[in-house]
């Protein structure tokens, strides 16, 4: 047998072997536990009978995260490590140590999520999907299928988040570029922000659909200057993000505001969003001292007029600059009862007004809506105290993901890390 026909024939009987038509390269990736890891891990503080272990690390800027039925881990990367934009971890002994790790997609984003047998992913301009076999495995990870192309992106606030409802919709979140709609060089805010027309909203494509263009999504929700926390709830049929809010009060108006009011608001916000639902921005913030929706100082406020009374209320505000990035409703059945149904939020940042920071909260939810005080449930990813730091910050939360079995993933897109955080009843 002559060499060219031997390696045909290997070559065949490999492909023949599998049934995604396409072979990972695949290589051993063991990973010590956070517990036993000195110089890479803070160690996270979380409540009674709950345990945190790092699963993976080193990963750059690893962002939102999706999990598929047969428990793989799809990590999506805002900058590209080793070429590839997405990795794939597994478990394959189900130790709780990621021993398979593969890479594909060769750009950078945020978006990422598995609905009806595809994996969604996207880039700064564009999302995709990608076939999964019956083992919810990529086929063809080289060759995905482009759902949609030329979406707005500027120098600032480029992620383009994802989440697909239960009728093949897709949302996509479209950020503004300007902190408040100003006009350039001034403190004077545009009348009409004409931003809104193209960003500052979530715009909804059928998941279905190959090719379109911007042009071809509804602008779902408006008013809204940052979403990068999104997330479907399965009890309400509807959508729920986190909005970054804006900034520099002080900064253009120090006869409305002081230096400390600056630190303090306004709110970040999490939103219910129904079609048509316009949350306020830029002309309205939100307050969470005051309680209230307040008419920004670009458009005539002053700290204390408020504004927006046709604009949706927030369902939930927080400190100002906490920087919410990923946003989770639990379904699981690992965590205790009050934890079902119940909002993880992971935040980026650190509020000055709580020396609090790098963190994930949960809000308790009931009958689809917030059923108590938001509190923190997993702390310390800075690996120093906030008040009085001793050494830089180590890890900023940015992903959320369920596991098959119910543990909750958190990514870290400034140190890399992967965490699972698991309970065990005592």
């Amino acid at each position: 047998m002559n060499k060219p026909f031997l390696r045909l024939t290997c070559l065949l009987a490999l492909l023949a072997g599998t049934s995604t038509g396409w072979i990972f390269k695949t290589e051993k990736t063991p990973i010590t536990p956070a517990k036993k890891t000195a110089d890479d891990a803070a160690v996270i503080k979380l409540p009674a009978g709950f345990s945190a272990t790092l699963i993976a690390k080193d990963m750059g800027a690893a962002r939102h995260m999706t999990v598929s039925k047969n428990g793989d881990l799809y990590v999506k990367l805002a900058k590209l490590k080793d070429g590839k934009g997405i990795y794939r971890l597994r478990d394959t002994n189900k130790d709780g140590v990621i021993d398979e790790q593969t890479s594909f997609g060769d750009y950078p984003g945020t978006g990422i999520f598995i609905k009806n047998g595809y994996l969604y992913a996207s880039s700064n301009t564009a999302v995709y999907r990608y076939k999964l076999n019956e083992k919810d495995e990529v086929i063809n990870p080289e060759q995905p299928e482009k759902i949609v192309d030329g979406l707005r992106v500027k120098p600032r606030d480029q992620s383009k988040s994802i989440v697909l409802d239960n009728q093949n919709n897709i949302y996509v979140n479209i950020a503004s570029d300007n902190d408040a709609c100003r006009e350039a060089g001034t403190g004077k805010g545009m009348m009409p922000c004409t931003l809104l027309d193209s960003a500052a909203g979530i715009w909804k494509f059928n998941a279905d659909k190959l090719n379109q263009t911007y042009k071809d999504g509804v602008r779902y929700a408006t008013g809204l200057k940052n979403v990068v926390g999104l997330d479907w709830n399965a009890k309400t049929s509807s959508l729920f993000v986190t909005q970054h809010g804006r900034g520099q009060f002080h900064d253009f108006y120090p006869q409305y505001y002081t230096a400390e009011q600056s630190t303090l608001l306004p709110s970040e916000t999490m939103y219910e969003l129904h079609q048509g639902d316009d949350a306020g921005w830029p002309y309205i913030y939100y307050d969470h001292i005051q309680k209230k929706k307040m008419l920004a100082p670009e458009y005539g406020g002053d700290g204390k007029k408020t504004g927006g009374e046709k604009t949706i209320d927030p369902v939930v505000a927080f400190p100002a600059h906490l920087g919410p990035n990923g946003l989770l409703f639990y379904t699981g059945n690992m965590f205790p009862e009050r934890y079902k149904n119940g909002a993880f939020v992971a935040f980026h940042g650190q509020s000055q007004e709580l020396h609090k920071g790098y963190l994930v909260a949960f809000v308790p939810f009931k009958d689809g809506k917030p059923s108590g005080k938001w509190e923190i449930f997993a702390d310390n990813f800075a690996g120093t105290d906030l008040v009085k730091p001793t050494g830089p910050i180590q890890h900023r939360p940015c992903g959320l993901a369920q596991g098959t079995d119910g543990a909750l993933y958190v990514s870290d897109d400034f140190g890399g890390a992967i965490y699972r955080i698991a309970y065990k009843k005592k």
